[in-house]
């Protein structure tokens, strides 16, 4: 026999209306407001901008002076094949790819494990390498170049790929161990020690248990480092001098500077909008990552 343990209860439906329909004060009316005018202002700032350089993409550079806001009388792709091709973008794409892909793998392990044995281990020494990891964001990159550039000159990694890759590494290891520090200390230690309970090993641990805990914060730092990395110019404008091996934001300094006044701009903007794309397309894939809680994982 099956019996209904669900009580049931008898709701005054003024009194419910009542709870639910709490009226806002003026002063939170006005801020809600204000925030709302606030955020389209932002929205429009940010997307007027990219939705013009896209149709300008579009035209040629007579058409964008003679119709700078008008929509493209002839929609073709000969900008971009132009920008692809003519202005040597294919091999730059690819040099950031390699550069950003390989520097955003090391720093996200490194600086997943660096943040973990330090959030979660009491060894002599942690709090001073921590606060060392702290002091690295507030140093100032154009500081380090000279050092940087003798330093990767003597190890024979300047003018290269690998050199980048380290440097990037480099700059965004102690932003990625400060965002993870705290992330990893909010972790459950129940989980952890009923892992090792189970017989599980540290690095097991740490990649099937901890690891897997940690994915929104991972992917959160994950894009943050990747727009950061992406869009660096000063790092690969002073180490990078070979043109065989520039990225594309030393291909958009070239050709904008190169050209003079005869600039293309329509290939520009195409430029801009290939520059543009991957980072759009990693946020989209990664932003559904963001979505989820510790709770979430430690209920897998």
């Amino acid at each position: 026999m099956i019996l209904d343990t669900r009580a049931a209860v008898t709701v005054d439906p003024k009194a419910a209306k009542k709870i639910r329909g709490t009226k806002s004060t003026t002063s939170d009316k006005v801020v809600g407001g204000v925030s709302h005018v606030v955020l389209a202002v932002w929205a429009l700032v940010v997307i007027l901008p990219m939705l013009w350089t896209l149709l300008g993409s579009f035209k040629t550079t007579k058409e964008i002076f003679k119709s700078p806001f008008g929509l493209p009388a002839n929609w073709n792709f000969d900008n971009y094949v132009n920008a692809w091709v003519k202005n040597n973008f294919g091999p730059m794409f690819l040099n950031t790819i390699i550069v950003v892909g390989c520097a955003l793998i090391l720093v996200m392990l490194l600086g997943a494990m660096c943040a973990y044995v330090l959030a979660r281990f009491s060894i002599p020494g942690s709090r001073v390498i921590y606060y060392l990891m702290l002091a690295g964001l507030t140093f100032p990159v154009f500081l380090a170049i000279v050092p940087l550039f003798f330093i990767l000159q003597g190890m024979g990694l300047l003018n290269t790929l690998p050199g980048l890759i380290i440097t990037y590494v480099a700059f965004a290891l102690p932003f990625t161990v400060f965002f993870l520090f705290s992330f990893f200390k909010s972790l459950p230690y129940e989980i952890q020690e009923a892992a090792y309970v189970d017989g599980a090993s540290e690095w097991r641990t740490f990649f099937q248990v901890m690891l897997p805990m940690a994915k929104p914060g991972l992917a959160a730092v994950a894009i943050m480092n990747f727009l950061g990395l992406w869009n660096q110019f000063l790092l690969p404008i002073s180490l990078n001098t070979d043109q065989s091996k520039y990225v594309l934001s030393q291909g958009m300094a070239s050709f904008a500077s190169s050209a003079g006044y005869q600039v293309d701009f329509g290939a520009m903007f195409a430029a801009v909008i290939i520059t543009i794309v991957p980072v759009l397309l990693v946020y989209i894939l990664f932003q559904r990552q963001l979505q989820g809680s510790v709770s979430q994982g430690t209920s897998k």
